[in-house]
């Protein structure tokens, strides 16, 4: 019963296998007969050497299982992420002459073809009886020959047979011999031979009644009012979801008309390649938005040549930190893309303070370009590194977020502090060397003061205000009084 199995099989093991280093959590379901148990490892233990030392604690304790009690050896089944089907692709027919057994045969085919598709590693069917041969047994004949279940057992036991008898060597050749076969068809079972009377072999067929057909279904699908079956595709472990969920539909789409007939139409259920690789490209073009917004406020502030030399350090920078991100073991996805839209505007600032300095240094005076660039990186050469590690102290401690959690945050953390270095890296070389490339090498006092001129007018109207005497003050009061008012309004949200 239950309870007899939760007792002498279900909370022995458990004690067992909550032993085991990096196991989180074990529990079991137990029912007549059988014995469910649910190992749990904690998040980033390494998934060969966590199955050997559950294979050790298994054998290594033997002695638990009270003796006679029957329990056979446990089947160990490892279970991951990549266990979940990447792709499912159901079949259906709205054919009344067709049902769920004959689209599960046309799933059967498709299956070997789907596993020839790269990266796939599990694939399965869901839903349809599988094709069984029948055997229903006539109680009256059974007696009536004087045979018994156990008998009959024994008989198709020993039919489904198939050995390796040894070899035959004769004429310099060697033969292999097998004795028996395998019951291969309906007819097979039939003909079975269980038993002798008078003399007179006493076949299968004679006391049963042996159909071939479809089994007794154990689970359905249905799509819409119609009868189906899905096929599950799972992908190798690193495999790219989206190139493998692609070559598996057009796989498909290739063999309509071939392995599948006519009136059998496949709908792609589930696709996480695809919406991976959607979401993946909207990342991207927020990236391309991000860095061409950047870009432009150059452009629009400083001068087409000092946009280009940030935007080459902007795209330089990128490429050497998708580079690093890769040589650290992370993927393209959405977490590590994030990351980079999230930086975007901390990697930018370096350069742009670099090479702003070097604009305002030759707005400044009558040294050449040159002459400038030294002085100009030096003067702000110092608190950029400061601004960068202290932008880095920041973000680091996200890297050591433990639990679930800790694999999908650390490629923020890392992949932004690397950026950051990267960035800063770039700004105090390449951008200096840039600059020297592509401005101007003339100072250019007054077309600095012109390109700044409508700046200067905005700023002197909005602030201007807030900065004579005494009507100044109480602009400064009402300021203050609407930015707390602002404040208040903002934590009454909550309520």
């Amino acid at each position: 019963s239950a309870v007899e199995v939760e007792n002498i099989v279900a909370i022995p093991l458990e004690q067992v296998l909550s032993e085991i280093e990096g196991v989180e959590h074990t529990y079991s379901v137990s029912r007549p007969g059988m014995a469910v148990l649910t190992i749990r490892y904690e998040v980033g233990e390494d998934r060969t050497a966590a199955i050997v030392r559950l294979y050790n604690a298994i054998y290594s304790h033997q002695d638990w299982l009270p003796p006679g009690s029957g329990v056979l050896q446990p089947l160990i089944k490892p279970k991951g992420i990549d266990d979940v089907p990447a792709v499912t692709l159901t079949l259906w027919t709205d054919d009344p002459a067709r049902g769920a057994h004959e689209l599960q045969r046309v799933a059967h085919a498709l299956e070997a073809e789907i596993k020839r598709v790269p990266g796939t590693r599990d694939v399965y069917t869901i839903g349809g009886p599988d094709n069984v041969v029948h055997v229903r047994l006539d109680a009256q004949r059974l007696a009536s020959y004087g045979l018994s279940l156990d008998a009959l057992r024994e008989a198709l036991r020993a039919g489904n047979v198939a050995l390796h008898a040894g070899d035959v060597v004769a004429g310099n050749r060697s033969v292999p011999v097998t004795a028996g076969s395998f019951l291969a068809d309906r007819d097979d079972v039939a003909g079975v031979v269980v038993g002798l009377v008078d003399g007179k072999a006493i076949y299968l067929s004679d006391v049963a009644e042996v159909t071939a057909g479809p089994d007794q279904p154990e689970r359905y699908v249905r799509f819409g009012d119609a009868p189906a079956v899905t096929i599950a595709v799972a992908k190798k472990p690193g495999t790219n979801a989206a190139r493998m969920s692609r070559q598996v539909i057009e796989r498909v789409e290739a063999l309509k008309g071939f392995v599948i007939p006519a009136g059998v139409e496949v709908s792609v259920t589930r696709d996480y390649g695809k919406t991976a690789d959607d979401k993946a490209k909207v990342l991207i073009q927020k990236l391309a938005f991000a860095t061409l917004s950047v870009i432009v406020l150059i452009l629009v502030t400083l001068g087409w040549r000092e946009a280009v030399v940030v935007g080459s350090a902007v795209i330089i920078t990128l490429m050497l930190t998708l580079f690093a991100s890769w040589a650290w073991g992370f993927t393209i996805n959405r977490v590590s893309l994030f990351a980079l839209i999230f930086s975007i505007g901390i990697l930018v600032d370096d350069a742009i303070v670099v090479v702003e300095n070097i604009h305002r240094h030759m707005a400044m005076g009558d040294k050449t370009l040159l002459e400038a660039i030294p002085p100009a990186v030096d003067e702000v050469g110092g608190p950029t590194i400061l601004a960068t590690f202290t932008v880095i102290a920041a973000l680091l401690p996200m890297a050591f977020v433990s639990g679930l959690m800790g694999p999908y945050m650390s490629p923020i953390p890392i992949n932004a502090s690397i950026g950051m270095l990267l960035s800063l890296a770039v700004a105090l070389t390449i951008t200096p060397w840039a600059s020297a490339r592509l401005l101007p090498q003339a100072h250019r006092a007054a077309s600095g003061d012109r390109s700044a001129a409508w700046l200067d007018r905005l700023f002197r109207r909005l602030i201007g205000p807030f900065l004579r005497g005494g009507d100044g003050r109480r602009n400064r009061r009402r300021l203050g009084g609407g930015v707390v008012i602002a404040i208040l309004l903002a934590m009454g949200l909550v309520g």
